[in-house]
C-alpha cells in the first residue's frame, strides 16, 4: 500500500467511524463552528484538570468525510496533551495544512504524525482546506474562551 492510499483509509475510516463522536461529560472548555459552504458542524468539548492537561476531549457535529475526519483525529491526538503543547499542534497542523509545510512538531509519534498528515491532501482543493481546519480553529476558540461561533467564511 503507498502513502496516498494509506492517508484515503485513514480519512475514510475516521469519517465513517469517528472517535469521540459525544458529548464529554463534566466539560469544562466548548466552542461550536460551522462552514457555511459545506454545510459542516461542529461542537468541541474538552475537560482540562488543574494543570491543564486534556482529560477529555470530544466532539458533536455533522459534515464531510473530511471534516469528520479531521474533528475524529484531531480529538484523539489531543487527549492527555497540556494546553501549550496542543496549541503548537493546532499552529502546526494550520500551517502544514495551508501553507505546504511538513510538520515541525516534536511532540507527536510517528502514527500520530501519519494520522495528521493523512489530512494534508486536502492542500489541492481549497474548498476542502476549510472542511479540514474547522474542528481545528474551533478547539483553538474553546481553548481560549471565546463564545462567538467560528465561522469558516469569517477566517483568515
Amino acid at each position: 500500500m503507498n502513502l496516498k492510499e494509506l492517508y484515503q483509509e485513514l480519512i475514510l475510516d475516521h469519517g465513517k467511524n469517528p472517535r469521540n463522536l459525544k458529548k464529554t461529560e463534566n466539560f469544562n472548555k466548548d466552542a461550536k463552528g460551522h462552514n457555511p459552504l459545506c454545510g459542516d458542524k461542529v461542537h468541541i468539548y474538552l475537560k482540562l484538570n488543574e494543570n491543564k492537561k486534556v482529560e477529555e476531549a470530544s466532539f458533536e457535529g455533522s459534515g464531510c468525510a473530511i471534516s469528520m475526519a479531521s474533528a475524529s483525529i484531531m480529538t484523539e491526538l489531543v487527549k492527555g496533551k497540556e494546553v501549550n503543547d496542543v496549541k503548537e499542534l493546532i499552529k502546526d497542523f494550520l500551517e502544514m495544512i495551508k501553507e505546504k509545510n511538513a510538520l515541525k512538531s516534536n511532540n507527536l509519534s510517528e502514527d500520530e504524525k501519519t494520522k495528521l498528515m493523512s489530512l494534508s491532501g486536502v492542500q489541492q482543493y481549497p474548498m476542502r482546506v476549510k472542511c479540514a481546519t474547522l474542528s481545528w480553529h474551533t478547539l483553538t476558540s474553546a481553548i481560549n474562551n471565546k463564545k462567538d461561533e467560528i465561522n469558516t467564511e469569517k477566517l483568515d
